[in-house]
């Protein structure tokens, strides 16, 4: 869309809280609306991405705010913080990526008077599905907080499934015409290409956080159950760990990779690599937005294996694209697993559909089309 004069010369700037999430989900969808002409700001922590980020041509204004952490006084700090920023930049549309950058930038917002405002959430997080006490008891709070952020007249809220939907318009409050439903960041369909089954022994592979709640504490006793059934697949666990609170400790992985349960491989680079070199892809995770890893294993033809919750079944559809488990669940996760594992005809059968789908419902490029038409709307009234 590199015809577009609503963006021509218009500023935006997108809140994330971390550069290197910026660069797996968002990277694209900037450089796309800098090709439609729009200044394009990146507010984020910068840790090793920055380059990577200005070297498409966008610009980087380093911020302090961290992905986790419950401090009050560096949350007031962050806020302030972002809030000379808007101040300064004078942004025509900030768009806001996941629940701090939501509320945070959302109140800064306000206070710099931004005319349009886009909030991304990228899944429910820790605070909406953990039972721990903390959360339980912020639950309410936010809610009420983004209930009175997301009914402004200048606010679009995307959201990515149709449960998501459902739980923002009847539990939050949201009314129906401030949400827009957008389906992911989108996969690069020729990045992740279809590859021919490697030789060797069978691999499930897990790209993800290691985070409690994205399932890997029940993958891993999966693993070890099929082990004990003496199935011939090894299960990697490929991602990195951060300071959200549902992380896992080093000791544990560590201590899993020593009793040879799983392969933890730790982040990668190589995510269309580390699907070629496997057979099947799982995400045994509690709660989703639109999950990118499985959009990616889709798009590189490999048969999925996921929870059946909001978000993952967007996108691994039982018995069309993949197979479908309760969450929270070992022996229905090592069931499915097993099945794949001996059946290489399904395997094929459901590769080749999760493919299709990501063809045709789940590309990069349908995202951003969308993503800049509402843009436009909002910057053309």
């Amino acid at each position: 869309m590199t015809g577009s004069t609503t963006l021509r010369g218009r500023k935006i700037l997108y809140l994330v809280s971390e550069d290197w999430y910026f660069c797996s989900h968002r990277l694209a969808l900037g450089i796309a609306a800098k090709a439609a002409g729009a200044e394009v700001v990146v507010a984020t922590r910068v840790d090793r991405h920055r380059e990577e980020i200005e070297r498409a041509g966008l610009r980087v204004a380093p911020i302090g705010m961290a992905r986790g952490g419950t401090d009050p006084l560096h949350d007031l700090a962050t806020i302030r913080e972002l809030t000379r920023l808007y101040r300064d930049e004078r942004p025509d549309l900030v768009h806001h990526v996941a629940l701090k950058p939501i509320l945070y930038g959302g109140l800064a917002a306000i206070r710099a008077e931004v005319p349009a405002v886009v909030n991304a959430v990228a899944g429910m997080g820790f605070i909406f599905i953990s039972g721990g006490l903390l959360a339980r008891s912020l639950r309410p709070i936010i809610r009420t907080a983004q209930r009175s952020l997301m009914n402004r007249s200048n606010t679009k809220t995307i959201l990515q499934n149709p449960d998501d939907v459902a739980m923002y318009q009847n539990e939050v409050g949201v009314r129906p015409e401030q949400i827009a439903v957008i389906r992911g960041a989108g996969v690069d369909t020729d990045r992740f290409q279809p590859a021919p089954e490697p030789d060797g022994p069978l691999i499930a592979v897990c790209v993800s956080r290691m985070l409690w709640d994205k399932g890997i504490g029940e993958l891993v006793a999966a693993a070890g159950l099929l082990k004990a059934r003496g199935v011939d697949l090894k299960v990697r666990l490929v991602g990195p760990s951060d300071d959200n609170p549902a992380s896992i400790a080093r000791a544990t992985l560590d201590g899993w990779s020593g009793d040879g349960l799983v392969e933890v491989a730790g982040p990668s680079d190589d995510i269309a690599g580390e699907y070629a070199r496997a057979h099947i892809a799982v995400l045994p995770s509690y709660r989703e937005g639109l999950p990118k890893s499985l959009l990616e294993a889709a798009a590189a033809g490999r048969p999925l294996v996921a929870t059946d919750v909001p978000g993952c079944r967007e996108v691994c559809r039982e018995d069309e694209s993949g197979l479908l488990v309760p969450a929270r669940s070992i022996q229905p996760l090592a069931d499915a697993l097993e099945r794949l594992a001996g059946d290489p005809a399904l395997r094929r059968r459901l590769g080749e559909n999760a493919r299709r789908a990501a063809e045709t419902e789940f590309s990069q490029e349908l995202v951003i089309r969308q993503t800049l038409e509402l843009y436009e709307e909002m910057l053309g009234r």
